[in-house]
């Protein structure tokens, strides 16, 4: 992904910080599984490993020497759902409730094992190679989602320290642990957030494109279409209203109608393209003429011992496929997993509600604080131009009002995901998805630590925005100041924080840690 400006000190330090975060991330999975005798003496004895439910298939071919130093090294990064995903990028969809993984992940991973990890084949087995492409990719993704994230702030806030701050706390993300391991959140995170700044950009085709592909790695990513509905939407609306002054000439209604409307519905479908190809792609695997694949022994018993469905078996179809719109997703998170509409309120389920109630409390804290400050910007949706965006001063910070539609696209999904999914993965599924965890963590932080910034506490430089902006103008520059590492600063005064700093803080540092010893030992986190 191409970052703006190399020279930006602001965005050097993000990604030093990126960099340096994921691989001590890295280096305490490993010590957790190395270390008998320290780290992981204390975690295994306080937190043993939990003999989970979990989908694990065996392991073909036996490993050898060095695939078992490869495990004992990055073990921890392919615990629970991260299984499905290296099974799927060294075996393809074989089980049917593989498909609720989706493709571009693992076909990254076998990309890499089988491309810059080749000369590894004689030590490494192709099991192993995926395991180094997961660490790998996983981390790069994260590296440059925390790039895009940066820039995406200094275009929406119009704040270059407020959006620096929330970079810096992506980096600590509560869900940092699946940001590492084999898992597709970092991906999303980076192709989500640089859709969204290409979009702030102006450049809607491109961003277009990455949220195309980022629909290909997770099923959520088709609800970011609506980003591209809003900005043809605003850009139309804001078209009439300032066209609509003394001398000025509209050209006509149904051009400009006919304008929007055939953007919006090119890019929407294709955004869903990769959705409904791989939705394709499964009915042919599951319903189409039964083919005899050429599966291994081992993985025939597990089929039956655990009454996974293979592909194609037996000319038996699953039900799914004789539905009007055959959707092999919405069917497996139906019946394996039991998602749907209040489905997850039960009472054993307290300690997972508790586990989401952090993300909950500050989604809606933030939503909350949005409306209470831009009622007006809220009842009218964003459509109705200020007087201060015409003059080329809009207000900068969280509240400003280029972050509405990513407000009501981080609320949309915490109601979705607190009523109708597991509700212990809200945390990951939002802090992958949204911006939103990340500004407004950072503008409560900035709002009571007046003392962060060495250069007017807590100033915001606003700059005029640039012609040809979508959802709001992408500064050049959000203010002067030195790129000190405000993250270090608040680690190291973390004693004299005021309580509800301690509180936010405190939050991404123990469930990033927490998160990262509970799910080496396959116990069940977000």
């Amino acid at each position: 992904m191409e970052l703006v400006n190399r020279q930006d000190p602001y965005l050097r330090e993000v990604l030093r910080t990126a960099v340096c975060c994921r691989a001590l991330t890295l280096l305490l999975q490993a010590s957790l599984i190395l270390s008998p005798r320290c780290c992981s003496a204390v975690f295994n004895l306080l937190i043993p490993d939990h003999a989970a439910d979990a989908f694990s298939p065996p392991r073909l071919p036996e490993p050898g020497a060095w695939d078992v130093l490869a495990e004992r090294l990055l073990g921890g990064l392919a615990r629970w759902d991260a299984e499905h995903f290296l099974f799927i990028a060294e075996r393809g969809y074989l089980y049917e409730h593989n498909c609720a993984f989706f493709p571009l992940y693992p076909l990254s991973l076998r990309a890499v094992a089988e491309g810059a990890l080749w000369p590894l084949q004689p030590l490494l087995r192709l099991r192993s190679r995926l395991l180094l492409s997961a660490a790998l990719l996983s981390a790069l993704f994260s590296v440059l989602a925390a790039a895009a994230l940066y820039e995406l702030g200094c275009g929406v806030l119009r704040c270059r320290r407020v959006a620096f701050l929330a970079a810096l706390l992506f980096c600590i993300s509560p869900a940092n642990v699946f940001m590492a391991a084999a898992y597709s959140e970092s991906m999303f995170a980076c192709l989500a957030f640089g859709a969204m700044w290409r979009l702030e950009k102006g450049q809607s085709w491109l961003s277009a494109l990455l949220f195309a592909l980022a629909s290909g790695v997770r099923a959520n990513g088709l609800v970011n279409a609506g980003f591209l509905l809003y900005s043809c939407t605003k850009r139309l609306a804001f078209h009439f209203q300032v066209g609509s002054g003394p001398g000025r000439k509209l050209s006509p209604l149904w051009r400009q109608l006919l304008s929007v409307v055939s953007s919006a519905v090119v890019t929407c479908a294709g955004i869903c393209l990769p959705f409904v190809v791989f939705q394709y792609y499964a009915y042919v695997r599951f319903c189409g003429p039964g083919l005899e694949l050429d599966v291994p022994k081992p993985l025939r018993q597990l089929a039956l011992d655990k009454g996974y469905r293979l592909a194609a078996t037996n000319g038996v179809k699953p039900t799914w496929c004789s539905q009007r719109f055959p959707v092999v997703y919405s069917y497996i998170q139906d019946v394996y997993w039991n998602v749907g509409f209040l489905r997850y309120f039960e009472l054993r389920q307290v300690p997972n509600f508790l586990l989401a109630l952090p993300v909950t409390l500050l989604g809606c804290w933030a939503a909350g604080t949005y409306v209470v400050a831009n009622p007006r910007h809220c009842l009218t949706l964003g459509l109705e131009r200020r007087k201060a965006e015409q003059e080329g001063k809009p207000r900068a910070g969280f509240c400003s009002p280029a972050v509405f539609v990513y407000v009501v696209h981080a609320t949309a999904l915490l109601l979705f995901g607190f009523f109708c999914m597991h509700v212990q993965v809200l945390t990951r599924f939002l802090a992958s998805s949204s911006p939103v965890l990340y500004w407004f963590s950072a503008h409560l932080l900035q709002e009571r630590e007046l003392w962060l910034w060495t250069e007017g506490a807590a100033g915001q430089t606003v700059v005029p925005p640039p012609k040809g902006s979508a959802l709001g103008a992408s500064p050049g520059s959000c203010g002067p100041g030195a790129a000190a590492n405000p993250l270090l600063r608040l680690l190291r005064s973390f004693p004299l924080l005021t309580p509800r700093s301690k509180c936010v803080l405190g939050y991404f540092l123990a469930y990033w840690l927490l998160g990262l010893a509970l799910h080496c030992n396959f116990l069940p986190w977000t």
